[in-house]
């Protein structure tokens, strides 16, 4: 596509009254700031916030699988019929994007998916994204919605993923928003906090987790707030909340879905030497492994652990583990291709 990939994460708290009333001015300033936007990037807005909008309507809601299902239901058409009623005031239509977490894992849905919204960037639409509550398997949910538009922005290749949060950005020690990060490690997961809103079901441990997941496929991530005149054109312009700088990599489109966007059915452990091979972009070889931790069958993705059990890659398998076991001390016996395997 011509235009650089843009997507806008905004929570639930982010956009509602306290009682889970969509806030109508908000919603108002999102299509302004948007709308100054458009003619640059293709966009897609990822939005919670159909629960909080249609719990009210259900009596006596005390937020169980199915009240939650009910009221997202109820609260999906809502909260577009406000997105829609303030971008057409900048003659700028949406469309609505339900997604599940299948959608993603599965390559052929997913690139089905991706030609969707680049048929709706050709005709000038944004599509608005949310989890299809309705009828999301549980088994096979997003943790959140910071999940969806990392999803999102990996697999597109977006430049930038800006997540919106209440509290405008990382806070340090002293409670002041840290404006730059240019890595996430573990220095920088500690000062997180897992608050989260009682309507939400992110918070700041989830923003972070992703976050480094996105920078690490090359993605730009800025943790903003909306408390500040133009915020989010001011956190475009690296001028409000924290950025976080993407890393240098050298993926292909299929390689970052590998990393992001597949269901992980497995794990093993390889020995140091193996650890070296892949950190060269070799193969993965049977007498490199050390023990095969779970089951997993051909074709699934499978996490790689060292010696310590950190994760140092996931791969793709060209047996099953059952196969595999039996051939740990078979010479030259392929576990996963180079082409299929990424470290992370």
């Amino acid at each position: 596509m011509s235009k650089p990939i843009l997507v806008i994460k905004f929570g639930t708290a982010s956009i509602t009254h306290k009682n889970g009333e969509i806030d109508d001015s908000i919603i108002a300033e999102i299509a302004r700031q948007v709308a100054l936007l458009h003619a640059n990037y293709h966009i897609v807005i990822v939005s919670s916030g159909a629960v909080g909008a249609g719990r009210g309507l259900l009596k006596d809601y005390k937020g169980t699988i199915s009240e939650r299902k009910a009221a997202a239901a109820i609260g999906n058409p809502l909260l577009l019929a406000k997105y829609s009623k303030y971008f057409q005031q900048y003659q700028i239509s949406i469309a609505q994007s339900l997604c599940e977490r299948q959608h993603f894992a599965n390559r052929n849905q997913f690139l089905q998916l991706k030609e969707t919204y680049q048929e709706l960037w050709r005709n000038d639409i944004i599509p608005i994204a949310n989890e299809n509550d309705v009828v999301s398997n549980l088994e096979l949910k997003f943790s959140d919605n910071d999940e969806l538009a990392t999803l999102i922005a990996t697999g597109f290749g977006a430049e930038t993923l800006l997540l919106c949060t209440s509290v405008g950005g990382l806070l340090d020690a002293q409670k002041q928003i840290i404006p730059l990060i240019p890595k996430v490690d573990a220095s920088v997961l500690g000062l997180a906090n897992d608050d989260k809103s009682s309507l939400g079901l992110g918070g700041m441990v989830s923003k972070l987790t992703y976050t480094r997941l996105a920078t690490r496929m090359g993605t730009k991530v800025i943790i903003f707030g909306m408390k500040i005149q133009d915020g989010i054109i001011q956190a475009i312009n690296n001028q409000n909340g924290t950025v976080f700088l993407a890393q240098e990599v050298a993926l292909n489109s299929r390689q970052k879905w590998l990393a992001s966007g597949s269901l992980i059915s497995g794990k093993i452990q390889i020995d140091s030497g193996a650890v070296n091979a892949l950190l060269n972009r070799k193969s993965l070889l049977a007498v490199g492994i050390k023990k095969v931790l779970s089951v997993f069958e051909k074709g699934e993705v499978f996490e790689i652990l060292d010696e310590k059990k950190n994760v140092v890659a996931i791969a793709r398998a060209r047996e099953s583990s059952e196969i595999i076991s039996q051939n740990l001390k078979t010479q030259n016996f392929e576990v996963a291709n180079a082409d299929e395997i990424v470290v992370i």
